[in-house]
């Protein structure tokens, strides 16, 4: 185990996240962390410390709630996203965005590509923009690789809304937020979506509202 003068200030800055027991505080748009690329992740948390970070955002995620979240997100600069879906939703909805259920898993040094041309476009939001959602257009299908929390390599393909989580939180790690990809037209606060678009897909939406779906 690191001693306290190997420690890098990432460890530092995490050591102090930690110290307070509970959910740590989001980030919200505006803080400059949410706009940088991260570093890569290359044993700055020694094992045990990075194992106390990654259940600090498992909680943190599952207080919001949300179904992912990453490093930045919690105002720390670090290659690290998490994310989990129990998918409690409609039938209709499964089937129209393809939302099933993913178990928690880590992820560290994300990236991903495309798999076939193919898009699709959905209301989208976000625990560090709160209270608004927007349609997003993203692959349908991507690769992602990287590794998980132990350093074993992860390469594997998401579709459907699996697909839209982990693209949504490898995009913070690159200082992007889904807002950068929105049709802005569609911005809507959540009580708009609950009383008007709640529906498996944006089209009354875009109907309604003036943008295209691809």
């Amino acid at each position: 185990m690191a001693t306290p003068s190997d420690r890098t200030p990432l460890a530092e800055q995490v050591e102090q996240l930690l110290a307070t027991e509970g959910p740590l505080a989001i980030v919200a748009a505006g803080d400059p962390v949410l706009r940088r690329p991260t570093e890569r992740f290359d044993g700055q948390l020694d094992p045990a410390l990075l194992a106390r970070f990654v259940e600090a955002l498992r909680i943190t995620m599952h207080a919001a709630p949300g179904v992912g979240l990453a490093a930045p997100q919690v105002g720390v600069g670090l290659r690290i996203a998490v994310i989990e879906d129990p998918a409690p939703v409609p039938e209709e909805v499964r089937l129209a965005r393809g939302r099933v259920p993913q178990p928690f898993r880590v992820l560290v040094n994300p990236s991903y590509e495309a798999v076939g041309a193919a898009r699709a476009a959905f209301f989208e939001g976000c625990l560090s923009v709160p209270g608004y959602q927007a349609v997003v257009t993203r692959h349908a299908e991507v690769r992602l690789t990287g590794e998980d929390e132990h350093g074993r390599a992860v390469d594997e393909v998401f579709t459907g809304w699996p697909a839209r989580i982990v693209q949504h939180e490898t995009d913070h790690l690159d200082g992007m937020l889904y807002l950068d990809r929105a049709e802005l037209r569609s911005l809507s606060s959540n009580q708009a979506i609950a009383e008007r678009w709640a529906g498996p897909t944006p089209a009354r939406a875009a109907e309604a509202l003036g943008f295209e779906l691809p």
